[in-house]
This record gives structure tokens, C-alpha cells and sequence, in this order.
């Protein structure tokens, strides 16, 4: 079974749906929240999905779409192995795509399969921003290690890292007020630009978003950079 084409009428208003979501008005719990339930919503199987954060070189799951997801997640931090932790330290793509078949972290897959797992795919969130991190997916009786999944589990990994980063400042500087400002800066001038390339180009909220997504892991810059630029010079080509 494959996931549905980004323009059918279930993938892309729930792409529109987070788009559309004021990095302002919600806390890194709710906007994680609604990437895991997307995740289960758009991709083949309707699987479990959780979302991994690496913070002073300890991984924690700050968001799943179920408790199997979590489980799974915690199994792979006791054993210091699995997809999840090779996805949020390497910055590379990760998966198993059968459980019941599996070499390189045939422990963890054993525990998986034995939950009823049958595939395992993490994406790692984009590195340009302050936290290190993965978007993880577990299917049952659903190969999500193919390449139209990938696709979408980035495109929802892309949107995660911007509110992740900005809270993860908050989170752990919030005596600093500087840090504090530049996040909810930052927040401001990514609505700004998405607003004026809708109002340019008559494009939609998710692809206004995708474009500074593009520019920001092509140049290797932050998302907010790329947005700044932007609202600054009217221009998508620095040059």
C-alpha cells in the first residue's frame, strides 16, 4: 500500500493545516502533537509516529501519537541502538524495513516485531536549526521505508524543526531575554514571509513554506535567516 499523492484530497489540506498553524500561538508540545497525528492521518497504514529530541546527548520523546510509540522509542534509548537514535545524532535517514528480518539492530527489531511491528522508518529533523532531533514511524503490516513515505515523513520533519528550535531556546534560556525575543522574532518573520510569497506567487500556506524550506537546506542557513532575507529584500535570490 502506498500513501496517497500530495495533491489528493487527504495529504494536502493536512500539510495546509499545519501550515497554517502560528508558531506564536502554540507550545513545541502542540505542534508536535499535530506533526505525529498528521503523520498517522497521511501516511499508508495509519502508524504510530513520535518525535525525539537530543538534548546534552540524551534522547527523550517529547511527543508520540500513541503509547506503543513511546514504548518503542524508550526501548531504543535503553539499548543505545535503533533508527530513532541513528536518525537524530547522524542527521541521516534511518529505518527497518522488516522487523522479522533485521542485521543491524536485531535486538530492538526483535522487540518490535514482537509488539506487532512490522516496519520502522525516522527521519531526522533539519539540521540548520539548534536541536537535533527525528521524526519516527512505526507501521504494522506497512512497508514505510519507501521512497513517496520518505518524502512525506521530511516534508513533516521541515515543518517540526522551526517551533522545536524556538521552544527548545525558550526552554532552556528563558532567563535570558535576548534568546527569549529572537525566538518569538523569528516565529513573527516566518508568518511574515509565507504571507507575502501566498500574496506574490497566489500560492498556498504550505507551498509559500516549502520554498523557504528548499532555500534554507540548500544554502545550509537557517529557516529564519532565509525569512529575513527575504521580508527584508523582496528577494529569494540573495545574489
Amino acid at each position: 500500500m502506498t500513501p496517497p499523492d500530495d495533491d489528493s484530497a487527504v495529504v494536502q489540506p493536512a500539510f495546509d493545516e499545519l501550515a497554517r498553524l502560528s508558531f506564536a500561538e502554540h507550545s513545541l508540545e502542540s505542534v508536535l502533537d499535530k506533526v505525529t497525528e498528521l503523520a498517522t492521518r497521511i501516511l499508508p497504514g495509519r502508524p504510530l509516529a513520535s518525535v525525539t529530541i537530543l538534548a546534552g546527548g540524551r534522547p527523550t520523546t517529547v511527543a508520540a501519537s500513541g503509547e506503543l510509540a513511546n514504548e518503542l522509542d524508550q526501548v531504543q534509548y535503553r539499548l543505545g541502538a535503533g533508527p530513532c537514535l541513528e536518525a537524530a545524532s547522524t542527521g541521516r535517514h534511518a529505518g527497518i524495513p522488516n522487523t522479522h528480518a533485521e542485521r543491524t539492530w536485531p535486538e530492538f527489531a526483535a522487540e518490535a516485531a514482537a509488539r506487532g511491528v512490522d516496519s520502522i522508518f525516522s527521519y531526522p529533523l533539519p539540521s540548520q536549526e539548534l536541536v537535533q532531533g527525528g521524526l519516527n514511524v512505526y507501521a504494522r503490516q506497512a512497508d514505510v521505508d519507501d521512497p513517496r513515505t520518505r518524502d512525506l515523513v521530511s516534508r513533516l520533519a521541515a515543518y517540526a524543526v522551526g517551533p522545536v528550535s524556538n521552544i527548545y531556546l525558550y526552554e532552556t534560556a528563558v532567563d535570558r531575554a535576548e534568546h527569549l525575543q529572537a525566538a518569538l522574532e523569528s516565529r513573527a518573520v516566518i508568518d511574515q514571509a509565507k504571507g507575502i510569497l501566498m500574496e506574490r506567487f497566489k500560492l498556498t500556506a504550505d507551498q509559500a513554506f516549502q520554498i523557504l524550506a528548499r532555500l534554507s537546506m540548500e544554502r545550509n542557513v537557517k529557516l529564519r535567516d532565509v525569512a529575513i532575507q527575504f521580508v527584508h529584500t523582496g528577494e529569494l535570490d540573495p545574489s
